[in-house]
């Protein structure tokens, strides 16, 4: 049982290690990096030179991880080889508790932006610390089989940098001109999982709903600015000049958006596929169209519709996907 008849003590290394070398007898042990993070530290100094970079100022990057698990399990959620979008937020020292609990927050605004539901997301603050930190908490999200870690916030005080300064002989130090002094910063980090994140979006967003004629639909609703397809375009017939006329508009967004082309099969059925889609407008060319230059947009979430003038297209699908709008939220 798992109380009882434990097996002896073995080995185990999270990290997955191969080896390096033109040949067998000259090769070298190497190791697949268990975190980005360190990639970030070694090249602290180079970026901060670069840039010209004034502490407080953080490090970003996406990139593949790999860990050992004992259990790689539960879909995507846990992996072997795995995306991480990590940051690293350089601060002076004594100052990092306060930007920790900055840095919560803003993580948690991010995250609420996407719409997924308030109450799809929790605080999780650790009592029991890495070696290395002082403060340490995730943001949890509501998976279909429940509460589990979708980021860590960390405060990683100044170990990792004093750590490669002591082994590597470098200085990796900030001299500070508001100060007038050298220190080795303080870190905060913040850590997604990508894989985690693509799971949360997409457990959440694909539905099944029950409209009011008691039909079904399959709704994909992924929030505006992830959608790949920002919106069809749908003749309502393929005769009349409607294609035409479609095909002027397909050329008139796709320098600013991804969009499609789609007259197969009646425009209900042509919604419902855009829906299952998760693509966020549907705009159907009519009869009305060829008299006055307007179109129906169609909201994929509330299946509302609206005439709206050509020329305005543009500026309203902007205003929902554009990520300069969409940060506005945050």
């Amino acid at each position: 049982t798992g109380s009882r008849n434990w097996t002896e003590v073995k080995q185990f290394n999270l990290m997955f290690g191969t080896k390096i070398g033109a040949s067998a007898e000259n090769s070298v042990d190497l190791y697949l990096r268990p975190e980005t993070a360190q990639g970030i530290f070694v090249n602290f100094l180079n970026v901060q030179k670069s840039g010209r970079m004034k502490i407080p100022f953080g490090i970003a990057q996406t990139g593949k991880a790999f860990r050992n698990e004992i259990v790689a399990r539960q879909f995507i959620f846990r992996m072997r080889e795995f995306e991480q979008m990590e940051m690293q937020y350089f601060v002076r020292p004594g100052e990092e508790l306060q930007w920790y609990e900055s840095w919560k927050q803003r993580r948690l605004k991010w995250h609420l932006s996407l719409g997924l539901g308030a109450e799809n997301y929790r605080f999780h603050n650790h009592d029991k610390l890495a070696h290395y930190a002082n403060a340490a908490a995730d943001i949890e999200f509501k998976f279909p089989f429940g509460f589990k870690e979708l980021e860590g916030i960390h405060s990683r005080t100044n170990f990792d940098l004093s750590s490669h300064q002591k082994f590597s002989g470098k200085k990796l130090q900030y001299f500070d001109p508001e100060h007038n002094e050298s220190y080795v910063p303080f870190v905060v980090e913040t850590s997604v999982g990508l894989d985690r994140m693509f799971l949360a979006v997409f457990s959440t967003a694909l539905q099944d709903e029950t409209l009011e004629d008691g039909s079904m639909r399959t709704v994909l609703k992924l929030p505006a600015v992830l959608a790949p397809i920002k919106a069809a375009v749908l003749p309502l017939v393929k005769k009349d000049g409607l294609p035409e006329i479609a095909h002027k508009i397909i050329d008139t967004l796709k320098f600013d958006f991804n969009v499609v082309y789609d007259e197969k099969d009646a425009i209900g059925r042509r919604y419902r596929r855009q829906d299952a889609n998760g693509t966020p407008f549907c705009i159907t060319v009519d009869h009305d169209t060829l008299l006055d230059n307007t179109v129906t947009i169609r909201y994929r979430d509330s299946m509302q519709q609206e005439r709206v003038k050509i020329e305005d297209l543009i500026a309203l699908i902007s205003k929902e996907v554009l990520p300069k709008y969409w940060l506005e939220k945050c």
